[in-house]
């Protein structure tokens, strides 16, 4: 990673550098949504969105609000998907506003659809699924990992990804509310860390939640109904999380802070504030995009340094920071509706080909929870491998 200011890294989040870059009006009409990867696992997706109140909390970024108010979602392996309609990539009421970011056209966006199963009944394991959770980059919404949540889903894991609100770009709630960003706009380093901070209490809120779900409680502000079998599908004692960007941030902090926290990965994020740079004794992986040899991300140093557990640095060569998130499969679809010329879309999603990106991420990432999470394996993760000549052993 290139030495960057904590500025600089955090403005560089959300699907990448999409939203920063400037693209042509759409030169033609194309139907239907964006497709994203198949899983390449056995098991069928559900998932449902939850939407969570801590009482604890007043709002940090809007003081008015007495509640502080997120969206989660939580991504199964379902039992059966007959009957139940595939989840949109994206609420229909923060279309408008994600359009208009990150310069995507409405309509596709509003027509993407996931592998998931609106409240599928939950596969049912002795002992539960292990649980991840998903933290994106500043700015970004909790289905900006999805490419990569799916495929963990479909391996066996339970994901639960995080909309940080008043942090992302944008959050729909079930009245149909829709929250937009309210992080000052004056990014200084202040209130990075303030942001840093406020992620890390709602993963520590969240991760009380499971405990609730599993224990059969509905803690939906709602109560609407939840997907059969959710009751004891968690395996509360093999819990991991990663992140991109500020979310790889948050995962690192939290696993310092919360030993409920097993295992964690940081794509590609600049570490922000003391717990995240402190480590830990639980393992941690580093994965991060193609600056260049010479270019190291002084807080990695200093969280290696740190770190008394299991530790390892990957590098994916001619990756960029966009390369993380859904991105990598959403702007090659629309690169000539949107206007993007091949040298664009580099800098956005990386010079290596998307698709092998994506098999790449998923391997590794789905390699290193189930080494330690699992006690699965482990090669891939001990040594470079002939299969994926793109990826460096940094240390």
């Amino acid at each position: 990673m290139r030495r960057r200011t904590l500025l600089t890294a955090a403005l560089a989040s959300g699907l990448g550098l999409a939203a920063a870059t400037p693209v042509a009006a759409a030169h033609r009409r194309i139907t239907g949504g964006y497709v994203l990867p198949a899983p390449s696992g056995p098991a069928r997706l559900g998932t449902v969105a939850l939407h969570l109140r801590d009482t604890s909390r007043t709002d940090p970024w809007v003081p008015s609000r007495p509640v502080r108010e997120i969206m989660v979602q939580v991504w199964y392996p379902a039992r059966t998907v007959r009957g139940h309609l595939p989840e949109p990539w994206l609420s229909p009421g923060a279309v408008p506003h994600f359009a208009e970011a990150f310069g995507l056209p409405a309509g596709r966006i509003r027509d993407t659809r996931t592998h998931g199963r609106t409240g599928a009944p939950v596969e049912r394991r002795p002992g539960g699924h292990p649980v991840l959770l998903y933290s994106p980059g500043l700015g970004g919404d909790r289905g900006t990992g999805t490419v990569l949540v799916e495929d963990l889903v479909s391996h066996g894991y339970i994901v639960v990804t995080i909309d940080h609100t008043h942090d992302a770009s944008e959050v729909e709630f079930p009245d149909g509310r829709v929250e937009v960003a309210a992080v000052p706009p004056d990014l200084t380093d202040e209130i990075l860390l303030q942001a840093a901070d406020v992620r890390a209490a709602d993963t520590r809120f969240v991760l009380d939640q499971l405990a609730a779900l599993d224990a059969g409680r509905n803690p939906d502000a709602g109560r609407r109904r939840l997907p059969d079998g959710l009751r004891g599908a968690f395996d509360l004692d093999r819990i991991g999380m990663f992140g991109h960007s500020l979310g790889g941030s948050t995962a690192a902090a939290v696993m310092n802070q919360d030993p409920r926290l097993k295992a964690g990965a940081d794509l590609d994020g600049t570490l922000l504030g003391p717990a995240a740079v402190a480590g830990s004794t639980r393992p941690f992986l580093l994965f991060g995009s193609d600056h260049g040899p010479d270019a190291e991300d002084p807080t990695w140093n200093a969280f290696w340094a740190a770190q008394r557990g299991w530790k390892r640095q990957l590098r994916l060569r001619d990756s960029v920071h966009g390369s993380f998130t859904d991105g990598v499969a959403f702007y090659p679809q629309a690169a000539a509706e949107i206007g993007l010329t091949p040298q664009q879309l580099a800098e956005m999603v990386g010079a290596l080909a998307p698709q092998r990106s994506i098999v790449i991420q998923r391997s590794y990432l789905r390699a290193f929870f189930d080494q330690h999470l699992r006690c699965r394996g482990g090669r891939l993760l001990a040594a470079p491998d002939p299969r994926y000549p793109e990826i460096e052993f940094v240390r």
